[in-house]
């Protein structure tokens, strides 16, 4: 997946945040390979990444609220100061993952490899 398709993805998933579903489309990510990817500060709440490939990437300040991370790969990920609330972490590779100062209230989390979370 190229840039060009991200940022028409995330556009669809504003346009549907904003108009509460009416128009735009939910992101669906899941399984994408964003690996390295910067979605810093984007605004991805409600869209589903279930098995998404974010090794690597930079995720800070991003909001990640009621998102579905399941299976997803978020080792080494800088999820610093992102919103994480209420979302689902079950089965997520947070290995080396910089999680400083970021929201988890509420978020699933059974199951998760939490090693060496800074």
């Amino acid at each position: 997946m190229d840039i060009i398709e991200i940022e028409k993805i995330l556009d669809l998933h504003h346009e549907w945040l904003e108009s509460d579903g009416i128009s735009g489309v939910r992101a669906n990510l899941s399984g994408a390979y964003l690996s390295g990817a910067n979605l810093q500060h984007a605004d991805l709440s409600g869209a589903d990444l279930n098995g998404a490939d974010l090794s690597g990437a930079i995720l800070r300040g991003a909001d990640l609220s009621f998102v579905d991370l399941s299976g997803a790969d978020l080792s080494g990920a800088d999820l610093s100061g992102a919103i994480i609330c209420d979302a689902d972490l079950s089965f997520v590779d947070l290995s080396g993952a910089n999680l400083s100062g970021a929201n988890l209230s509420g978020a699933a989390l059974g199951s998760a490899q939490r090693g060496a979370i800074k």
